[in-house]
């Protein structure tokens, strides 16, 4: 999780950066690491939490995409988007209908997405750091294994 994390903080730094022949790149890293972050979340999940509330949890999972795509899709990238195409058109007008035009549109829009992709690779980190002494405990045999039979 947290390789992909690095590799969206630098897609999303490519895509800031608006330098020709990158857009074809960055978006398909950006569409890997997202797969493997959705295919990585669920046992994850079940590892850390058990199976116990696993319905739930994973319910909870399926919330962050919607809920994420409203916050920096509809509110973030539209507000910034509606500033950076006033301020092409000199007018003081946010929500009208201008056009924006170059790569300032969305510049800090992906910035503040490169942003948060660091919170999430630092978590990762701090994720990884607490979580290991349990699986030192759990594989310290070297894997698990069937108790060991008396001699038969």
């Amino acid at each position: 999780m947290t390789f992909t994390q690095i590799i969206m903080i630098i897609t999303y730094l490519m895509f800031a950066s608006a330098m020709d022949g990158t857009l074809y790149i960055a978006t398909a890293l950006l569409g890997i690491c997202f797969g493997v972050q959705f295919s990585v979340m669920l046992p994850t999940v079940s590892e850390l939490f058990g199976l116990k509330h696993f319905g739930l949890l994973s319910n909870f999972m399926a919330l962050g995409n919607p809920i994420g795509a409203f916050l920096f899709s509809g509110l973030l990238a539209g507000y910034i988007y509606d500033n950076e195409a006033a301020k092409q058109h000199g007018l003081n007008q946010i929500g009208s209908s201008l056009t924006c035009l170059g790569p300032n549109c969305f510049r800090l829009t992906f910035l503040v997405l490169a942003a948060v992709c660091g919170v999430g690779t630092i978590l990762s980190i701090v994720l990884t750091k607490r979580i290991k002494p349990v699986y030192q405990t759990l594989y310290s045999g070297g894997s698990f294994r069937l108790p060991q039979s008396t001699s038969h």
